[in-house]
């Protein structure tokens, strides 16, 4: 069985920034919910350490992630780092769907592209085709990034929490508290010049 992935359409190769990286599940299935995909997502955030990059912020929803990312000059482009990414995180999705025998999400995620020669060879789609990311340039950028992904989880139509800092797979409990929840992040001062602003670094 081949789980098919694609990754963003357009080369990005800037180094030595933070980026502000979105991931959503193929049509928007709570396909990270169903898998309980949490501990191979931190899993994902140790190997980025491994290789000198550095996780600002973050939060994983049922359907989706947002994570602030320092991306330190790397042989690989973002876009390489993220499909990969990507690959194995699809991987391990349709593994333990079918460890649970979760055909219903199997069947919403097949996918036959026009030109495939094999239809014996059954695809799967885990992530939409592309990823978003941005280039947070100024504290200002990041700050309003940090406060939308925080808000993920509280926002109208999700109510995962009753607050931001409440919610076990985000970083918003660090940046209010000082106190890391599932996963230890960086704080985004040590990567920008700093400037007077609502959240300042723990202690």
């Amino acid at each position: 069985m081949y789980f098919y992935f694609m990754t963003t359409f357009k080369t990005r190769d800037e180094q030595d920034v933070i980026w502000f990286i979105t991931f959503t599940c193929y049509r928007w299935l709570p396909l990270i919910e169903a898998t309980d995909l949490y501990d191979d997502i931190y899993k994902w955030f140790d190997i980025l350490k491994s290789e000198g990059h550095s996780i600002l912020g973050y939060v994983i929803m049922p359907n989706h992630m947002h994570m602030l990312m320092y991306f330190s000059k790397n042989k690989r482009t973002i876009n390489t780092c993220m499909a990969e990414g990507k690959k194995f995180r699809a991987w391990e999705i349709i593994k333990r769907l079918k460890k649970q025998r979760a055909s219903h999400y199997l069947i919403q995620m097949e996918w036959v592209p026009e030109d495939h020669k094999n239809p014996n060879k059954q695809k799967f789609m885990a992530f939409e085709p592309s990823f978003d990311c941005k280039v947070c340039k100024s504290e200002e950028r990041v700050l309003t990034k940090l406060n939308y992904i925080h808000k993920n989880p509280v926002n109208k139509g999700y109510h995962l929490a009753p607050s931001m800092t409440a919610y076990k797979h985000s970083s918003a409990k660090y940046y209010h508290t000082g106190i890391h929840s599932a996963y230890p992040v960086e704080h985004y001062k040590r990567f920008i010049r700093p400037f007077n602003c609502n959240i300042d670094a723990p202690q």
